[in-house]
Parts: C-alpha cells; sequence; structure tokens
C-alpha cells in the first residue's frame, strides 16, 4: 500500500517503536484522535470512514484496544459517559467536563509532582497516578441558562 509506511508526520515510526504493526486502519485510527482528542470510539469510526471508505466498528475498538495496551493512547471513562480517547499519554494530567454540553478539556496537575495528589492514607501503595475528573458547567453553557431564565415564559397556547 503507496504511503501506509513512512509517513511524513511520524506515525508509523511511532507505531514501531511501540512494537505495533504498521497498517493503514491503525494510522488512520491514531490521526483520527491526533485530530479529535475526548472523541468515542463511535465518533472515531465516523472520522476513520471518511478516510479509508469502509471499516468496522469492531476493527475501531479492536485496534484502540491495542493502542491503549501498548500505551500509545489513554482511555478514559468518565462517569454516565462512553470511553472516550486522547494521545496525550504519560504525563498524568486531568479533566474538566461540562455537566450541560460535555465538552472536555485537559487540565494539567492540579498540585505538585506525579501522581499530583497526595492520598491521607495510601494504605501501603506505592501511588503512581491520580486520575481526577472536575465537573462543572462551561461559560456558554452557563450563558444559555441565564439566557432562557431571563426569558419570559411563552403564553399559553388556546385551544
Amino acid at each position: 500500500m503507496a504511503g501506509v509506511t513512512n509517513t511524513p508526520d511520524g506515525v508509523d515510526q511511532l507505531l514501531r517503536q511501540h512494537g505495533v504493526q504498521v497498517t493503514a486502519q491503525r494510522l488512520a485510527i491514531l490521526r483520527a484522535v491526533s485530530s479529535r482528542p475526548h472523541a468515542t470510539a463511535d465518533e472515531l469510526t465516523d472520522d476513520v470512514r471518511t478516510v479509508l471508505g469502509t471499516i468496522s466498528r469492531q476493527a475501531v475498538y479492536d485496534t484502540l484496544g491495542v493502542l491503549v495496551d501498548k500505551g500509545l493512547l489513554r482511555r478514559i471513562q468518565p462517569a454516565g459517559s462512553a470511553a472516550r480517547f486522547e494521545d496525550r499519554v504519560g504525563d498524568n494530567h486531568h479533566h474538566l467536563i461540562c455537566r450541560s454540553c460535555a465538552i472536555m478539556f485537559d487540565i494539567d496537575c492540579a498540585v505538585g509532582e506525579v501522581p499530583c495528589l497526595t492520598a491521607d492514607d495510601d494504605h501501603g501503595f506505592e501511588i503512581d497516578e491520580a486520575e481526577v475528573i472536575y465537573w462543572g458547567q462551561c461559560p456558554s453553557c452557563r450563558k444559555a441558562a441565564a439566557t432562557s431564565e431571563a426569558s419570559p415564559p411563552p403564553p399559553p397556547s388556546r385551544r
């Protein structure tokens, strides 16, 4: 396949360095995650289909699993949400999520060095990672809520 190896962005080299066979599907999935951090597997499937034309949902799930296992992608699953994937790995960052629209942002560590937070009782564990999700409402959703509260209710309909 032309273009599958020796890609200008070096994604093929990244796969090889992690012992992963280079395929068009894996390249497309890595690029999709890179261009759309925090996307779900279904969203990534749609993105990859626009590039490759066809790929099964199962192939995307399987590839995402391999890439997570190899440390090339990070899988996060906020409460009440489908799993999401990102290529920012190895730095133990956190996430900020809007409760209304579910937009998600990366947030650097809250305080200090990895694992970013100190447990009050580590129960003898050697803690190497902390997963923190900040929840709230983004400025757009707050503005929309304030606008709808300020608007008078519509008049009752007459039948």
